[in-house]
């Protein structure tokens, strides 16, 4: 039976391949173009798969209202409007083309979030391979619809969705016609504490909707990330910056380029250390073989004499029979004459093949 697997930009993205990992640059560029070139450089540099961007404006994604209930009471943004955060995280629409260009130039791959109609619009323009639902807008289905009829590859975070508007959402990606459906298992707090992360329900996901599934990652490390690939994450995301004390809205909770690096060498490594289920010998093995124990003549025995306890030894090395033969051979006889510290084998023993 086929593994699920979706391809963006040529890259197949499955449990049977390395995983696919993706760095988010949000609002790292802290209203820098230059910066945002930098990032997506340095992405590329670290062995990312994608950088992922953002599209939306202020307008597009909230009111221009200071009301109680567009204020942020606590965290990283506490006392700011959501217009303010918005209007000074956003990334200008006339970035995108510059961007897209300049990372296809680095032939690493580039995607969006897309926030409303016309940032899909403005993304298909420049023909995006792919799609991110970002975990707040999970629950907008209408949204979902319109994405998924591109027909482009589609990742929907679930940070803060139910199991029942998780299936919701993916019942309307599907019948808007995604042939491509990727779940990412998120929590979301920025940054989020490793323990809220539950990450077996990775497993469950994947159990549930049978999708490519991976991980949003906001913790401050790799080790969440690291092991959600044990439990069979295809897919990492994690923010990026050039530098966590570049007071952005979001540098705080992003890795810096050495621990980008170490993200995507330590997540291959765990996915191939999964490997099959194996209980061969393996490579690094053959030459130790010889050191397991195995059974030894510790005494000089003359042709016939009855092989006592005392004079056969479990011991290394392993050139010898294996040791599980040793009480099968105490009281028989040799069949030739055999000296001190000598590996016992099958034709030194009368009757062997009985045995």
């Amino acid at each position: 039976m086929s593994k699920p697997n979706i391809v963006i930009a040529g890259r197949r993205i499955a449990i049977d391949e390395s995983p696919y990992i993706i760095a988010e640059l949000s609002a790292n560029h802290n209203g820098k173009l230059e910066t945002a070139k930098q990032i997506i450089e340095k992405a590329k540099q670290a062995g990312a798969d994608a950088v992922k961007v953002q599209t939306y404006t202020a307008d597009t994604i909230t009111l221009n209202c200071d009301n109680d209930e567009f204020k942020i009471h606590g965290g990283l943004w506490k006392g700011r409007t959501l217009y303010e955060l918005y209007q000074e995280a956003h990334m200008p629409w006339e970035w995108h083309a510059p961007l897209f260009d300049y990372a296809r130039k680095l032939d690493i791959t580039i995607f969006s979030s897309p926030f409303d109609n016309s940032a899909v619009d403005l993304l298909e323009s420049l023909n995006a391979p792919a799609y991110k639902i970002a975990s707040f807008e999970a629950v907008d289905l209408s949204l979902i619809r319109y994405v998924a009829s591109t027909g482009k590859p589609m990742i929907i975070s679930t940070g803060m969705a139910d199991a029942l508007e998780i299936e919701e959402a993916v019942d309307a990606a599907k019948a808007a016609g995604c042939k491509e459906l990727a779940l990412l298992h998120c929590v979301s707090g920025y940054p989020a504490p490793a323990q809220d992360y539950n990450l077996h329900t990775i497993t469950d996901m994947i159990a549930r909707h049978g999708l490519v599934t991976g991980l949003s990652d906001h913790t401050l490390d790799n080790t969440t990330a690291i092991t959600s690939v044990a439990l069979g994450a295809s897919i990492i995301e994690k923010h990026f910056t050039l530098n966590r004390r570049g007071g952005g809205p979001d540098d705080s909770f992003s890795l810096e380029p050495q621990e980008l690096i170490a993200l995507c060498r330590d997540t291959k490594t765990a996915w191939e250390a999964l490997g099959e289920v194996n209980y061969g010998k393996k490579s690094s093995e053959q030459g130790n073989v010889q050191f397991r124990r195995s059974l030894y003549f510790v005494k000089a025995l003359s042709a016939g004499a009855v092989i006592t306890a005392d004079s056969v030894r479990s011991v290394r090395p392993g050139f010898g029979m294996p040791p599980k033969y040793l009480e099968s051979i105490i009281g028989r006889k040799t069949t030739q004459a055999v000296a001190a510290n000598t590996a016992v084998k099958a034709e030194m023993i009368f009757g062997w093949n009985d045995i």
